[in-house]
Order: structure tokens, then sequence, then C-alpha cells
């Protein structure tokens, strides 16, 4: 069947990142798989972390041209430790994308899906061909195009994620932070339409303009002088006790637990030392900001803060109650879920280092589509 590009990031254990393209054979699929021409594909910054990762990419040279060409980027050497299980492991990226089904094995469930397009999820989508179970991909309805389902995992099932995350912790409220990205808006469409409190938390008067202009009420900008009081008074209003935090580092989840604590006060009716009774959870779902968590512990004792992901949350509420979730993205794609894209780039440009420098800074608004096909 020829070969087909497939985009890979390489951490040496000299301490440096390199990207390539490498030449793979198209896939044979099996009785129960198709082989997708993938038409467009996301970049996350879940993506980004395998694709560059803590790499310099300022300081990214490149050698050769077009689909030879290799970029490397020096790592420091306080990050090596924690690529140490990948690395010397050329790894294929990519987690969302969609496509057309070119080839199909014999079950009828493959073969019904032959011709179709399809998004599909699972790794290695940065390439003009991915292999995949028939059963784990989605058929697009008639009239969407690639583009437009290639982000109908990530993103979408994250906001609906924090939803159900927070209905499941018997919470009613939510605030969330780098609020004015694709996620953010998505978000922000669910809550408007599921009558949800949220508070949302920007870096900019931009930003918190793009929310306003899509109906969001509680927008607060967190570089304003009185950002405490307009954080504590947006939650005292809507009852947030849970958050979703992109930022990961610095002050801001204890700050946001700090303003939790001060509106849960407002309503008590006696002292405690211990702090309220209510717990206050923070989940940190992203790294925009690399440098440590710092936790000022003026909360009392009734808080959390911990990680969250995608992918376990989906394998701990079981397949039945995911699959209401796939569905309702599905229904509501070119709406609520519809994503934006800043640009549509090759599998080659994606290693050109000012395009590398672009899609990296991980800009609230920006978003980039690869394109594979591009390349043919």
């Amino acid at each position: 069947m020829g070969t087909s590009l497939q985009l890979r990031s390489l951490v040496k254990s000299s301490g440096e990142l390199e990207l390539s393209l490498a030449k793979v054979p198209i896939p044979e699929p099996g009785a129960d798989e198709v082989a997708v021409q993938i038409e467009a594909a996301p970049i996350n910054p879940s993506d980004l972390a395998l694709l560059v990762g803590p790499a310099d990419v300022s300081a990214a040279k490149v050698a050769g041209s077009g689909v030879d060409a290799v970029v490397t980027a020096p790592i420091a050497p306080a990050f090596m430790r924690a690529l140490a299980s990948r690395a010397d492991e050329s790894m294929p990226v990519g987690n969302e994308g969609a496509g057309k089904v070119v080839a199909a094995g014999a079950s009828p469930e493959a073969q019904a899906l032959l011709g179709k397009t399809v998004a599909l999820i699972g790794g290695a989508t940065y390439a003009q061909h991915r292999l995949a179970k028939a059963a784990e991909v989605v058929p697009l309805a008639p009239g969407v195009t690639a583009a437009e389902g290639a982000s109908c995992f990530v993103n979408p099932l994250t906001a609906l994620g924090m939803t159900e995350t927070m209905r499941r912790e018997g919470h009613t409220a939510l605030v969330h932070t780098a609020a004015a990205s694709n996620l953010g808006q998505m978000l922000n469409k669910v809550c408007i339409a599921d009558g949800i409190g949220l508070v949302n938390i920007v870096r900019s008067a931009e930003q918190a303009k793009i929310l306003k202009d899509i109906g969001a009420k509680h927008v607060v900008d967190s570089t304003s002088p009185s950002f405490m009081d307009e954080l504590t008074d947006a939650i005292a209003e809507t009852g947030a006790t849970i958050a979703f935090d992109a930022i990961g580092g610095g002050k801001l989840a204890s700050q946001i637990l700090s303003a939790m604590e001060v509106a849960i006060n407002r309503k008590a009716t006696a002292y405690s030392r211990y702090g309220s009774s209510v717990h206050k959870q923070v989940y940190i779902y992203g790294g925009l900001d690399t440098r440590p968590t710092e936790l000022a512990r003026s909360y009392g004792l009734a808080w959390g803060v911990c990680g969250w992901l995608l992918t376990p949350f989906l394998a701990k509420i079981g397949a039945e109650a995911a699959g209401k979730l796939r569905a309702r993205v599905a229904a509501e794609l070119k709406t609520t879920f519809a994503s934006h894209y800043t640009a549509q780039i090759s599998l080659t440009e994606a290693l050109k280092p000012e395009i590398i420098a672009a899609y990296n800074r991980r800009a609230t608004g920006e978003k980039y589509l690869i394109v594979p096909t591009k390349d043919a």
C-alpha cells in the first residue's frame, strides 16, 4: 500500500529533543479495523507535552528540508530525570483527529465505515494514515467536515467531564482558569445551557471580552488590583466550591481556595478555628505555568488539590456514562463544541522553528490544526 508520513518526537538521553517525519508503511487493516487517511488533527496542550515537552524551542535548529527536515532543541538537565522513561524512544504524536476511511477489514462493522469520514482518538494522529478499531471510531454526521470533527474528543469531553465531576462530587458551581481558551468557551456554553454557575478567571480585558460576548456572567481578571475581591464576590454569588485549573504553577490554586473559604464564611453563624467544614476542591489539569504550585493554606482544613485527567475519568464513570457524553458532543458539534483555528498547517510546516514557536506559545484563542493531506 506504499508509505505514509508520521510525525515523531524523540528525547535523547544526551539532553536533546528531536522532531522528524518518519516514513512508515500504510497500515493494512485487520478484520475489525479500518485505515483512516487523516485530514485534520488539532494541536492541544496535552499534545505539546509529548511533542516538545520542556525543550527550549527558542534555540531550535533545523537540518534538511521538507519531509527530510530534522529539528533539534536543547532540554535543560533539570527536566531530564522526569523524561527518563521515554529517553531514546521515537514516539508518534497526536491525541485525536479525523479523516476518511480508505481501507477496511472484512467484518461488517468495518466494511460499513468504508468511505466515511470518522473521528478517532488514541495517539499517532499527526500522520497521513492511522489504523483504528472499527468500534472505536466515531462516524461524523453528513455535512460535518474532518476539520470540524477533528477536535470532538479532548476539549468537548473535558468540558463535559468537568461538569460531570462537579455533579458527582456534590458541588453546584465551578471555577475555571485560562477560561477564554477554546475549551473555556465550550465550558461556558455548557454551563449556560445547563444552568450551572461558572466563575471564569482570565488574564486580560481582551480575554474577558471574548467570554462576555458569548454570554458569560462571571469573569474576573487575575491582573486586576482588586482580583481577590472580585473573585471572592463571584464565588459567593455562584456558590462555587470546585475549580479546574489549567495554570498549575504559582499561587492561583491557593488564591481560589482562599476566596472560596472567605465566600463560605460570609454565611457562617459561628467561628471555627479549623475553618469552614465545606470541602473546597481544586483539580489541576494543565501546566501553563511550569513553576511549583504554591499553597498558602489560609483556607482551613477542608480542602484538596490534585490532578485531573480525561482518560482516567472516562474509565471511572464507565462506558454507558461516557457514551452519553460522546452522544451530546456529536449532537452539538457545530454549536456548543465548535472549534476555531488560528491556522492550518502541514506536517512539514509543523517542523519549521518559527511555526513551532507559534503553536508552543499556547496563547489563549490560538489553536493550530495539522492537515496531513497538504503534504501529499
